[in-house]
């Protein structure tokens, strides 16, 4: 195997270059270098190491670092410490620390000018910050915090969301100085009804602690708002603790990881909203057969994989095992559907790994007139279960498994008293950098948003979320769609029309379907077109099979099964003529008829955390 190509030479300039010890004092003595891209790390006394173990701390795997105070009056030294989530052999995270002494200066105040110094620059390469060699580092330089808004759904990935949201991302974030406040929901629609009447001043982003669903509802919030303009550009985020995650599998390539499912994931997507950085994200306008329309960041089915989707919701206790066990059960009870799809294609399509299906150029001539809107209710609006400030106390903050705190330190000279035995690969504990003081409006003392409630609603008793609606809420406003001409109308002479029977038909926006499942492996979350994939009636079961199974890594397209077609569009137009079917959008059941849609580039933006880093 060729050894991997050097780094450029920016990435491997020093920033800090100094000698440090360890904790306890008696410990081993090290030299410390950072560059742009890791903190290189090498043990000088009692014996320098041939081979360093552990020696190299990419920043991709860094979620913070804070700095620490001895509570003993003789220790002048000062102590820093880098909270990392390095991979252990086996391919999953795991939290560890490594906690550095300055002990070079006369007087505690020189050690903690250094421990602030390095604290400093590495806080400012995690967020972005650009840093060079020559540069004087001072606190100055910090960007404010974020203020976020977290809303987590009780009821997501197996009903595990919240615990894994207290074990895993509050720590992780904690660490990296955000700010924040976390809402639990309550039901279906709850968070769509918290975005529209939040104070968008108060935030610097939203992020959902859930499946797919839960950021379906907030997108369609934000934009059902009368100042809808200026509410999509509000950034948000995912962190996946749901059953397909499919967004999450985006960023999570997207920022260059493995890769992975469940709770390594939700650390790999935890650890790029830490260090910053957003996307343009496209939506799609959904426009259904009643006139009512919705908005979509992620897809548009009909066909196999929606009735996967919506028939395996009765195993939704198996996390996301459900939908191959639906995909089993799909197989074995395989169906065609009658429709007519119509796309207004892309003038430059992205490439794909074999050469895309010539297809016939059509007109549509089919004339439907909409069906009358339905009524629709709007929920009463609660409070949250739990609307918690932070910081929370030292107890929620720790992640099951880890290590004691170190003895004898206290938080940056005034915190708590912390007990427990340290043996120099322990835990530091976690605490806000002293360096980033908290804005007057922190979630510490920050209250939710003024919202009009409305009469009190008596809740479930079974403990289960409500089911799904049969269609979502209707949105009043949104750009317009200058693309489509009226639903039933004929469609103009440059889109092009198939008509037949298939098996399914996915419209998609991102690269991935599931966390593990890469529908549009070339997509971009700003690239400005829909993905259209179809499957035509006619495959054998086995087929379908090998192109699901291909999926998983992106490659489906390069099997050359006839069945599969492909096509980038601007729009389209989807018509069932089967009387019977599943439309789905963003996973949610939308109402079963003709609809159309429309993409609306960059019209949103999305936390992604730096692109292409691979640690």
């Amino acid at each position: 195997m060729a050894p991997p190509p050097p780094l450029p030479l920016a990435s491997r300039t020093p920033i800090l270059h100094g000698e440090f010890g360890s904790y306890p004092a008696h410990g081993p003595r090290f030299a410390l270098t950072l560059t742009v891209q890791a903190l290189h790390i090498q043990r000088l006394r009692p014996k320098p190491e041939a081979r360093p173990r552990d020696g190299l701390v990419p920043l991709v795997e860094v979620s913070g670092c804070g700095t620490l105070q001895s509570r003993s009056p003789s220790d002048i030294a000062a102590y820093f410490c880098v909270y990392t989530y390095p991979r252990g052999r086996r391919g999953g995270r795991r939290r560890a620390t490594r906690t550095f002494r300055a002990d070079g200066g006369a007087t505690y105040e020189e050690n903690r000018a250094e421990a602030q110094r390095w604290a400093t620059a590495l806080m400012c390469l995690l967020r972005g910050v650009p840093l060079t060699g020559d540069q004087e580092i001072t606190p100055e330089l910090l960007p404010r915090r974020p203020r976020l808004l977290i809303l987590v759904n009780p009821f997501g990935g197996r009903g595990l969301a919240w615990q894994r949201c207290m074990d895993h991302v509050v720590p992780m974030i904690s660490e990296a100085g955000l700010s924040f406040n976390l809402i639990q929901t309550e039901r279906q629609n709850h968070a769509r009804e918290l975005v529209q009447g939040l104070s968008l001043s108060e935030w610097e982003g939203i992020v959902t602690v859930s499946g797919d669903g839960l950021l379906y509802e907030v997108l369609n919030g934000l934009l059902d708002r009368p100042d809808w303009k200026d509410a999509v550009r509000m950034p948000i985020g995912v962190l996946p603790c749901g059953s397909g995650n499919a967004l999450a599998g985006a960023v999570n390539q997207h920022g260059g990881f493995e890769p992975a499912v469940g709770v390594d994931l939700l650390l790999n997507c935890s650890l790029l909203l830490c260090h910053g950085g957003s996307q343009p994200l496209d939506l799609l306008s959904v426009t259904l057969a009643s006139g009512s329309r919705c908005f979509s960041f992620l897809s548009v089915a009909w066909g196999f994989l929606s009735d996967v989707d919506i028939h395996s919701e009765r195993f939704r206790a198996l996390g996301s095992a459900r939908f191959t066990l639906g995909a089993v059960l799909g197989l074995a009870t395989l169906h065609t559907y009658r429709g007519r799809l119509s796309y207004l294609p892309a003038t430059t399509e992205p490439a794909l790994p074999i050469p895309g299906h010539s297809l016939p150029r059509a007109k549509s001539e089919l004339a439907l007139a909409p069906a009358p809107a339905p009524t629709v209710t709007h929920s009463p609006l609660h409070r949250s279960v739990s609307d918690l400030p932070l910081p929370l106390p030292q107890p929620a903050l720790a992640s099951p498994g880890s290590p004691e705190p170190l003895p004898g330190l206290s938080l940056n000279g005034g915190g708590p008293e912390l007990t427990g035995d340290w043996g120099g690969a322990g835990d530091a504990p976690l605490s806000p950098d002293p360096l980033l003081p908290s804005p007057p409006n922190s979630p510490k003392t920050a209250q939710l948003s003024p919202i009009t409630e409305g009469p009190q609603e008596m809740p479930a008793s079974s403990g289960f979320p409500p089911p799904t609606s049969s269609a979502p809420k209707a949105s009043s406003w949104g750009p317009a769609d200058h693309l489509l001409p009226p639903l039933g109308s004929p469609l103009p002479p440059d889109w092009v029309t198939i008509e037949g029977e298939f098996v399914l038909m996915l419209a998609i926006l991102p690269s991935h379907l599931g966390a593990d499942l890469v529908a549009a492996p070339h997509a971009r979350f700003d690239d400005g077109l829909v993905h259209l994939c179809w499957v035509r009636s006619g495959i054998s079961r086995a087929a379908l099979l090998r192109i699901l199974l291909a999926m998983e890594h992106g490659n489906h397209f390069s099997l050359g099964c006839p069945h599969l077609g492909y096509a980038a569009a601007h729009a389209f137009r989807l018509e069932p003529l089967t009387p019977r079917g599943v439309l789905t959008v963003d996973g949610e059941l939308v109402e079963y008829g003709p609809m159309q849609a429309q993409v609306h580039p960059s019209l949103a933006t999305l936390l992604t955390g730096p692109a292409g880093q691979k640690p």
